[in-house]
C-alpha cells in the first residue's frame, strides 16, 4: 500500500491479534498483528502519526498496552464493558493518544453510531494520522455468542464509511484493516462482506437482526 500499489486493505488474518501483549499471547490472540504493524510503519516507512482504530467488542488491551503510551501513536476503542479482558477504562484516556469508548449492554445501533462519529472520528480528525489502521472484530453484532451488543452489518459498513472519510482526508486515503473477533460464522460473514463494500466504496444495506442464541 505504502508503495502506491492500493490506497485501501483488508487482511483476512487468523488468529485474531489485539489482546496479545508484549509477553504473552492471551485472549485467542498469539501475535498483536495490528500493533507490530503500526510499529513497522514507524520505523520502516517513516509515518509520524498512526492511528488505531478497534471496533471489536473486547478492549484491545494489548494494543493499548503496546502502544498506548508510545509518542506517534493513538488508539481509540469501542467495546463493551464489563466483560473481557476487564480494561479499556475512561480513566485512562489521553488526549491525543489514547480513547476508550465502552458501552453499555444491549447498545443499539444508534447509540453505537453516536460514541462513534462524535468521540472515535472526532479523535482521529484532530490527530490527523498519517495512515489508518482497523482492528475490525465483528463480534459486536447482535447476534455473536460471546458478548451482548445489538449491532448489524450496516452499522460496520457505516464505521467503516467513516473511517475511510478520515482516511481520504488525511492522509491519503491510507487505511489497512485486520480483522478480529467474530464467532457468530453467518455474522461474521456478512459483517465482513459489509466492511470490505465499504473500503471499495460500495453500498450494502441488507442488516440481519438479532435472533436467540441457542
Amino acid at each position: 500500500m505504502l508503495a502506491g500499489d492500493a490506497r485501501r486493505v483488508f487482511c483476512a488474518v487468523r488468529p485474531p491479534g489485539h489482546h496479545a501483549e508484549p509477553d504473552q499471547a492471551m485472549g485467542f490472540c498469539l501475535f498483536n498483528n495490528i500493533a507490530v504493524a503500526a510499529a513497522h510503519a514507524r520505523a520502516a516507512h517513516g509515518l509520524q502519526r498512526v492511528a488505531v482504530v478497534d471496533f471489536d467488542v473486547h478492549h484491545g488491551n494489548g494494543t493499548q498496552a503496546m502502544l498506548g503510551a508510545r509518542e506517534g501513536f493513538m488508539y481509540a476503542s469501542t467495546h463493551q464493558r464489563p466483560l473481557f479482558p476487564g480494561t479499556g477504562r475512561r480513566q485512562d484516556n489521553r488526549e491525543g493518544a489514547l480513547y476508550n469508548i465502552p458501552l453499555i449492554e444491549g447498545c443499539d445501533s444508534e447509540l453505537f453510531r453516536e460514541h462513534f462519529h462524535n468521540e472515535v472520528i472526532s479523535a482521529l480528525m484532530r490527530f490527523e494520522p498519517d495512515i489508518v489502521l482497523v482492528s475490525a472484530g465483528f463480534d459486536a453484532h447482535g447476534l455473536d455468542p460471546l458478548a451482548g451488543l445489538e449491532l448489524c452489518e450496516a452499522d460496520f459498513h457505516w464505521a467503516t464509511e467513516e473511517l475511510t472519510s478520515v482516511a481520504d482526508y488525511t492522509c491519503g486515503g491510507r487505511l489497512v484493516s485486520m480483522l478480529e473477533g467474530g464467532y457468530h460464522l453467518d455474522a461474521l460473514a456478512s459483517s465482513a462482506a459489509a466492511h470490505v463494500a465499504a473500503l471499495l466504496g460500495l453500498r450494502y444495506d441488507a442488516c440481519t437482526r438479532t435472533e436467540p442464541v441457542v
